[in-house]
């Protein structure tokens, strides 16, 4: 059964780092790009980050560029998300997200039940 997990979400104060992973199961990750998107309470869901199949390409919204960092690891079938610097405005639920394609944008055919990142002090 296709699965995607996430995990690595938790309590930060500003400034503090964590690392998000996503992990597949039941299939392989190498042959699609992937989404990590966040849903803060009270907003719409919104795309943080996107990495190509092969991760040669890369794309991340402009409120967390120069913060966070997509990279995967197709030999263990997961996705990454380092956040650095994080502030309170980036709390909200993490998820990732399979495309349907090689390349990002992801055309998104499956969601993982994401992970919850609260920044506060």
């Amino acid at each position: 059964q296709l699965q995607l997990v996430e995990s690595g979400g938790g309590l930060v104060q500003p400034g503090g780092s964590l690392r998000l992973s996503c992990a597949a199961s039941g299939f392989t990750l190498d042959s699609y790009a992937i989404g990590w998107y966040r849903q803060a309470p009270g907003k719409e869901r919104e795309e943080v980050s996107c990495i190509s199949s092969s991760g040669t390409s890369t794309s991340q919204a402009d409120s967390v560029k120069g913060r966070f960092t997509i990279s995967r690891d197709n030999a263990k079938n997961t996705v990454y998300l380092q956040m650095n610097s994080l502030k309170p405005e980036d709390t909200a639920v993490y998820y990732c997200a399979l495309g349907a394609r090689r390349f990002c944008p992801p055309v998104v055919r499956s969601w993982g039940r994401g992970t919850q990142v609260t920044v506060s002090s």
